[in-house]
């Protein structure tokens, strides 16, 4: 091996180590994208096997609050000033 070889083997091996370094993070991102999609998938599986097992509330209509009633009332008024 002579020395324009050697420098062309440090050259394409520079080449492909700036390759590997830009194209990382990429890679972990999509591996770290796909465990939480796999993860959430596993979560919605699992919720809804539990609604499914899970027993019905009653069936007995809700009132709304005072605090919810006052607040229609203070939100209706329209301040006209004369």
């Amino acid at each position: 091996m002579n020395g324009n070889q050697i420098e062309g083997l440090i050259g394409m091996a520079a080449t492909l180590g700036i390759l590997v370094l830009l194209v990382l993070p990429s890679v972990i991102g999509i591996v770290r994208d796909r465990r939480v999609d796999r993860q959430l998938g596993q979560a919605q599986k699992d919720r809804g096997r539990e609604t499914q097992t899970a027993q019905k509330s009653s069936s007995r209509s809700t009132v709304p609050s005072t605090a919810t009633w006052y607040a229609d009332g203070r939100r209706s008024k329209k301040f006209v000033s004369s």
